[in-house]
């Protein structure tokens, strides 16, 4: 095989050893050396050449990508995610024949779909399931995130909340726990905007949270510009904050008599 493979397993051997006991700091340390030494392999991509140990090298060098996208979750770094899963993807979508498919490409792909609609990047996660093929979307880990994304969309916020107690795969928590969060923060703006004030039942109920406490810690963290006095959730002081946008109506006058005209000049 050759010293240079046997030096990245031993080190990948001490990387799994260090997941496994949850010391994130030494796997993030080695697997900055893991992938210095993966650029020494002509086999792997882009270039993919037909070395002898091609094979080999990258099935490895793909277990080495989904330890990093997984560990990337464990230490709650969205870009790093982003960075790995770009290296990964290639062994996915340009090692068809080459490698057998790995039981973890369905898991990672339905993560970075989750990552993606946690972000609001819908168009990227169109493009990215356009990619899968059909019969991917019988799979739980693709079918997950595409019914949240159809939840997120119809504003089904009750069936994107619940779905955190069914994810198909461990690693999925945290982005739920950061979808969770962008919905009620949308819940929260637009009952600001739509209500001077609520009963702390209400803003519970809209919130949906399951007791008084996780509203009140909430608003402590999230929202402290609103008032809770005489059993109610009171917004004022937060419309008070908002800027006041204007309306550019004479703008707005100028370029519909502008559209008219042209139209007038097309008929």
């Amino acid at each position: 095989m050759g010293l240079n493979f046997f030096c990245l397993n031993y080190k990948f051997s001490r990387f799994k050893a260090a997941f496994a006991r949850n010391d994130f700091d030494t796997c993030v340390d080695l697997l900055s050396q893991l992938k210095v030494r993966l650029t020494k392999f002509p086999s792997l991509p882009p270039s993919f050449q037909q070395t002898p140990n091609a094979v080999e090298e990258l099935k490895i060098a793909r277990d080495i990508y989904e330890h990093a996208v997984v560990l990337s979750v464990k230490i709650e770094d969205q870009d790093a995610f982003e960075r790995d899963f770009c290296q990964l993807k290639p062994y996915y979508m340009d090692t068809c024949g080459i490698i057998p498919p790995s039981p973890q490409e369905y898991p990672i792909l339905g993560l970075n779909l989750l990552r993606l609609l946690v972000q609001n990047r819908i168009a990227e996660f169109h493009t990215e399931l356009e990619l899968l093929p059909v019969t991917a979307l019988e799979n739980p880990c693709i079918k997950h995130a595409v019914e949240l994304e159809q939840s997120f969309m119809e504003g089904a916020y009750n069936r994107v909340l619940s779905a955190r107690q069914a994810v198909p795969h461990e690693t999925y928590v945290y982005f739920m726990d950061l979808l969770a969060k962008t919905v009620r923060d949308e819940l929260a703006g637009c009952s600001e905007k739509g209500y001077d004030y609520m009963s702390i039942a209400e803003a519970r109920q809209v919130l949906m949270f399951s007791s008084d406490k996780e509203l009140h810690q909430y608003i402590a963290e999230e929202h402290p510009e609103w008032e809770i006095k005489d059993g109610s959730v009171f917004f004022q002081k937060a419309k008070e904050t908002q800027p006041c946008k204007e309306i550019p109506s004479l703008q707005v006058i100028n370029q519909t008599l502008s559209y008219a005209r042209e139209l007038e000049r097309i008929v």
